[in-house]
């Protein structure tokens, strides 16, 4: 992955999220919960790091956001 830029971390409540799963629907299933609470990168894509298991994908999050719940069913 590349490296983490200053500006995605350049005020409190702003994160990176490196995620690393067995598989792509695992990763933007994973994602998809992140995005449900907080503010959010969209992300389109997994990467795989050649000699390593699984796929891995990076995202943004504002947690300076108020939290937002998703709705019961």
């Amino acid at each position: 992955m590349e490296a983490i830029n200053d500006v995605h971390v350049s005020e409190p409540g702003l994160v990176v999220i490196d995620i690393a799963a067995a598989d792509d629907e695992t990763a933007f299933t994973f994602h998809t919960a992140l995005a449900a609470r907080w503010a959010t990168t969209s992300v389109e894509r997994t990467t795989r790091d050649p000699g390593q298991p699984g796929v891995r994908l990076r995202c943004y999050l504002d947690l300076r956001q108020p939290l937002s719940y998703p709705e019961s069913t």
